[in-house]
């Protein structure tokens, strides 16, 4: 992340792109839609409800968590996910903020 603030980005750039690269794949894209309609799990419910192994799950996980989407809390021998509300709330105005601007300046038909 350094090397990207010395080129000159905006740290809501960097936060955006960051964002953006953890939920570039399906299988974290329906992480995040499940742990949205059920508020939180432990991570054997998100095996259940995806056709992925629990070590792909785990890894999806740690990118999601890494990237502030989610939470996960420690309950022995468990670890209970769920969506992060404050990073969630800023994820949805930085992405409105970008889709905005980018229609507001003229997208090329």
């Amino acid at each position: 992340m350094a090397h990207t603030q010395s080129i000159g980005y905006r740290d809501e750039e960097v936060q955006l792109a960051r964002i953006a690269k953890a939920m570039g794949h399906p299988a974290r894209v329906a992480i995040l839609r499940f742990l949205a309609s059920i508020n939180c799990c432990y991570c054997g419910e998100i095996v259940d409800e995806l056709p992925i192994a629990q070590a792909t799950v785990s890894q999806h996980l740690k990118e999601l968590k890494e990237a502030g989407l989610i939470q996960g809390s420690i309950e022995p021998p468990k670890v209970r996910y769920c969506i992060d509300p404050e990073n969630w709330k800023i994820a949805e105005q930085l992405f409105a903020k970008f889709w905005k601007v980018s229609l507001h300046n003229g997208i090329c038909k």
